[in-house]
């Protein structure tokens, strides 16, 4: 599985300009935590990390801003956004405003091909995490969802959508992913997925809160833990 930017319909396929390749390494760079938060993002230093001149970094860099994985204030330089628990907890609740929103719509219209899009993408994504391929997981557990959000017909919801996942996938660092956590979290995607099969928009949104809370529950004791040793 190849790795992409956008998760929206027509993402970057075949040959990328240097801006998005700077902005696909920068983006893989915060979300793996090789970047941790509050980090200084010198243009001269990612240029040599990259192997790249600094125009496409500085493009890169806006995008990641666009995304609100970045801060850049003029004249002062640009840093990887602080992760905080007021932050995390802001932006659980618009995920699940959100995707609430969006797995209903989907599971109005959901169609068969929907589903087969949707239960490919969920299968590489308990096979790729079971093969410790957290990258190209991560990407897979993405599919699942957008391609169950982009169901539901709305151009809007998957691109309001996108920031706030990019930015919850930062508060995933320091997951085990045994093979106990690899089988709930597959036992509560195929739940959000049959109740769009069934057409049963209470039962999708209410499975979808489940694993959105399961996952901010395991987040915050995670985050809890670190600062306790901090």
């Amino acid at each position: 599985m190849t790795r992409r930017l956008e998760l929206t319909p027509g993402g970057p396929t075949g040959r990328r300009t240097l801006a998005e390749e700077a902005a696909a390494e920068l983006h893989e760079l915060i979300l793996s935590g090789e970047l941790p938060s509050g980090t200084a993002l010198r243009l001269e230093e990612l240029a040599k990390r990259l192997d790249m001149s600094q125009m496409p970094i500085r493009e890169g860099l806006r995008r990641m801003q666009a995304l609100g994985l970045v801060e850049i204030v003029p004249h002062k330089g640009a840093w990887v956004r602080e992760l905080s628990m007021e932050d995390l907890r802001d932006t659980h609740q618009t995920r699940l405003a959100l995707e609430s929103l969006a797995v209903r719509a989907a599971a109005t219209r959901f169609s068969e091909s929907d589903a087969t899009l949707a239960r490919a993408a969920l299968a590489e994504h308990v096979r790729l995490s079971k093969a410790g391929d957290n990258i190209a997981s991560r990407q897979a557990h993405t599919e699942f969802h957008f391609a169950i959000y982009r169901s539901g017909g709305s151009r809007w919801l998957p691109r309001a959508i996108e920031p706030v996942w990019q930015n919850s996938e930062r508060y995933r660092f320091g997951s085990r992913q045994t093979k106990a956590r690899i089988e709930q979290t597959r036992r509560e995607h195929q739940a959000i997925l049959d109740a769009c099969v069934a057409h049963d928009e209470a039962g999708a949104e209410a499975a979808l809160r489940e694993h959105l809370e399961g996952a901010m529950q395991r987040i915050t004791e995670t985050m809890e833990r670190r600062y306790q040793k901090s």
